[in-house]
């Protein structure tokens, strides 16, 4: 990668007579190394492999699969193991490093493997299918190395189903960017994802079973841990050899000795990357190495660059995992002040280090909530501006900065690219959005964790000389949700590849798959783990139940308008019996069942589908609840029938997927008893009809409902609602809820009425067919499942975990607390799982 962005600087600064030669012994063209952890994800290596823009430049001679083994310094030449020989006016030396492993017995064995090259992913890969497949179940893997790397790692053998566990040697997680506090934080959130930690653990021997492979691992303190696969990440080594044998100057802890001018102990030979050592250092991050390929580049080519040294900040890619560390996180300047917020119980920990009048941002650690890393990074070692409490407190305190950064803050660490460069490409070079600005300069093309923070700067700087701004979805879509869902609508596509083959471009993200899941849902109207398009759905909807910090689920039955029979009751009562499920109602007049856990699932609802409930669809982006007071049924004050209405829309709205969740409640007088302007869609009765609020929300920034119509009878009432969910599931952008949304309506309530009532755009015909096809075509989504032998398969933690549950297994319900064993727990093979996947062996 540093040898790949040397070459396209190289080209940038030099005379059209340069001529570059670059040579590599892997067997592949520079791929992306940062990104690796998408190949289990389904990047193919040709999807990895960087843009070949310069390599195919006529000055860039690439040679793969050959290895230089020779520097004759006196005559300039090298000789690769091909014994071809090449002269040289300058080299660059940017072999960067190769992946250690425990120096230990058996470290070698069948089974073990590093986590470095496409090669190394690719045979762990394929190791795992095959071994796999001969024990006939699946594999229990170990992660040696608890940093990035080996949580991405980890993170890779859980998507190959491998039960796995994380060994660090030290007390933490993350030990080089995470302090005491934070560690203890990331270990929580990892063991909530189902891998194991197990730290102060040092591996002292593998041992291997009768046909030689890896089978366990031997610590330190005598103890040992079962493992059918071993990766190693504990650090990497300085690919130094060829410089040592051609006598340049090496640092005793590896490395080759350079300069701020990235100059080796021979002037004609420069060093970038994971190979060099300055200062006494050679680090395992991408940004430095990048920073002297622009270095090493600039000097040859005639200029002035000096290497300022390594920035450290690095940002975790494992999903449902969010941890980043930048600038001096442990607060080592001498007089540097913390300020700290912890929430242990939504799993998120932030730490800024200011200095010490508290005015200039030094560093921070945020684990659970990084979304403030783009926009505090940039500013390490500027003032704050405001209160330092501001960025740390969950959403909905003071907004972090957006575009108003100082010209010499880096947004884009990986490339070092400032503020006041993306303002430039804007200005002088006619950016007019992000991705442009990417192929400019860099930003954002590496771990993409800047991403947003460009599209801010340039957003800002656009805005600023009266062009338009791009809403575009993602990197992969240049529309904007609105304009995707009509192109969707209009070609009739069907699945996620043919939508990105024809309108996108690449293999396509987290933002816009879930995006796309919910159009496709809505015009398709197929089940949501049908086809490849199960592959786009959020965490919660590929099992459709809400996960818990603890790792089990919540089970949400659907109560139209909060009603519900003696005899449901009872069913309801009896599975969270039998089950030994928490049970609490909700403030959506329904009852939700938590500690269900994977495999239960499918057995809990066929029970539920069995006694006539469905799916609540409490872990979808749909209608979740309509709320209602018992209205004239029963109250004396009560002018109309607020249950039947309810129960009505709910029936009627069930599985609706939106952008965002929908609420709707319904009261019967205006007293208001089911708190009705706070939902998306409140209705409230009147002696002259129903009166019909919109875009009421709660959630950190609550707002009231306003009115729309007034003295509606039931059809309008419907038809209304009909047309103000569609035109919303048409048009909003992503994740916005309807609040926002209809504070951006161009002619804000105004033009809303005038589209549902006065039909203005046209098109309510075409939302009133929609609604329709939405209620003739809905199935419960578990019921279909119940039906389904390939999607029950999904629900499977564990080879044994079938309907009969192995009886060597106690579970314990404790609200998610773990107890110690009893002497009740504890049956054959003393195996206790609490929450999660926590077992005492015998």
């Amino acid at each position: 990668m540093v040898a790949h962005r040397f070459v396209e600087s190289m080209l940038s600064v030099s005379d059209p007579n340069v001529r570059i030669t670059v040579i590599g012994d892997e067997s592949r063209l520079p791929y992306d190394r940062v990104g690796l952890t998408g190949y289990f994800s389904g990047a193919t290596p040709t999807e990895l492999t960087l843009d070949e823009g310069a390599l195919d430049d006529e000055r860039v001679t690439v040679i793969t699969g050959d290895r230089v083994m020779r520097i004759d310094r006196e005559a300039r030449t090298i000789t690769s193991r091909s014994r071809r020989v090449f002269r040289y006016d300058g080299l660059v030396l940017a072999t960067g490093s190769y992946a250690a492993r425990v120096a230990v017995d058996g470290a070698d064995l069948p089974g073990c493997f590093v986590y470095r090259t496409l090669d190394d992913v690719q045979g762990l890969r394929r190791f795992v299918e095959n071994r796999s497949a001969e024990l006939g179940r699946p594999l229990r893997g170990a992660v040696i190395g608890g940093g990035l790397l080996g949580l991405e790692a980890a993170g890779a053998l859980q998507s190959l189903d491998v039960d796995c566990t994380v060994v660090q040697s030290s007390e933490r997680l993350m030990s080089a960017q995470l302090d005491a506090a934070g560690g203890g934080m990331l270990r929580r959130l990892i063991e909530d994802r189902g891998i194991a930690v197990r730290t102060e653990s040092r591996t002292t021997r593998l041992d291997p079973d009768a046909s030689g492979s890896v089978a366990a691992l031997e610590f330190q303190d005598g103890s040992m841990h079962r493992a059918d696969v071993v990766v190693f990440t504990v650090g990497v080594r300085p690919r130094d050899e060829l410089a040592r044998a051609s006598q340049l100057a090496v640092d005793p802890r590896g490395g080759v000795v350079i300069d701020e001018r990235c100059r080796t102990s021979d002037p004609a030979i420069l060093a970038i990357g994971e190979v060099a050592s300055f200062a006494g250092r050679s680090v395992g991050l991408v940004a430095p190495g990048y920073a002297m390929a622009e270095v090493a580049a600039t000097r040859l080519g005639g200029g002035d660059a000096t290497f300022g040294g390594y920035d450290e900040s690095a940002k975790l890619k494992l999903s449902g995992v969010d941890v980043a560390s930048f600038g001096d996180a442990f607060a080592r300047t001498p007089g540097a002040l913390d300020v700290v917020y912890a929430d242990p119980v939504a799993g998120v920990y932030k730490k800024l280090v200011l200095s010490d009048d508290a005015q200039t941002l030094l560093g921070g650690i945020l684990v659970g909530d990084a979304s403030a890393y783009g926009a505090l990074r940039p500013l390490v070692g500027a003032r704050l501006g405001s209160d330092p409490a501001a960025y740390l407190l969950p959403a909905g305190g003071v907004e972090a900065p957006g575009g108003d950064l100082p010209d010499e803050a880096v947004v884009c660490s990986c490339s070092n690219v400032t503020a006041g460069r993306i303002r430039q490409a804007v200005h002088d070079e006619g950016c007019a959005d992000a991705g442009a600005v990417k192929a400019c300069t860099r930003a954002g093309a590496t771990c993409g964790s800047c991403v947003l923070m460009v599209k801010k700067v340039v957003g800002k700087e656009l805005a600023s000389l009266g062009r338009t701004v791009s809403n575009a979805l993602c990197e992969h879509f240049d529309m904007t949700r609105r304009q995707l869902f009509d192109a969707v609508r209009v070609s009739e596509l069907g699945t996620f590849s043919a939508i990105i083959e024809r309108f996108g471009r690449g293999r396509g993200c987290d933002v816009c798959k879930p995006a796309l899941a919910s159009i496709l849902s809505v015009l398709v109207g197929a089940h949501v783990l049908d086809g490849e398009n199960a592959t786009l759905q959020d965490t919660n909807d590929h099992v459709m139940a809400n996960l818990q910090k603890d790792g089990t689920y919540s089970v949400v039955p659907r109560m139209p308008g909060g009603e519900v029979t003696p005899a449901g009751l009872m069913v309801i009562g009896q599975v969270a019996e039998d089950f030994g499920l928490y049970t609490k109602l909700t403030g959506g007049q329904r009852i939700d069942m938590f500690g269900a856990r994977l495999e239960q699932l499918p057995l809990i609802w066929q029970r539920l589908v069995d006694a006539g409930f469905e799916s609540g669809h409490a872990y979808g982006k749909s209608l979740r609840t309509v709320k209602s007071c018992v209205g004239s049924t029963w109250c004396r004050f009560g002018v109309l029938d607020s249950v039947g209405m309810a129960v009505r829309l709910e029936l009627r709205y069930r599985g609706l997927r939106a952008p965002h969740k929908l609420k709707i409640g319904v009261s019967g007088c205006a007293r208001e008893c089911a708190e009705a302007r706070s939902k998306d869609v409140g209705v409230i009765a009147t002696e002259t009809g129903w009166n019909m609020y919109v875009g009421g929300n709660g959630g950190f920034t609550p707002r009231h409902a306003e009115l729309l119509a007034s003295g509606l009878s039931d059809d309008e009432l419907i038809s209304a609602i009909d047309r103000f969910f569609m035109y919303y599931i048409r048009t909003a952008d992503r994740l916005q809820r309807t609040a926002p949304w209809c504070e951006d309506l161009e002619g804000g309530l105004d033009g809303l009425r005038a589209v549902i009532f006065d039909d203005s755009l046209g098109i309510c015909d075409d939302l009133d067919a929609a609604t329709s096809r939405h209620v003739d075509d809905y199935e419960d989504e578990w019921a279909a499942t119940l039906r389904d032998p390939d999607k029950l398969a999904r629900f499977h933690s564990f080879i044994n975990a079938a309907d009969t549950p192995d009886p060597s297994l106690s579970y314990v319900a404790t609200r998610g607390q773990v107890r110690p064993a009893t002497a009740e727990d504890r049956q054959d093979g003393s195996v206790l799982i609490a929450g999660t996947t926590l077992a005492v062996l015998r």
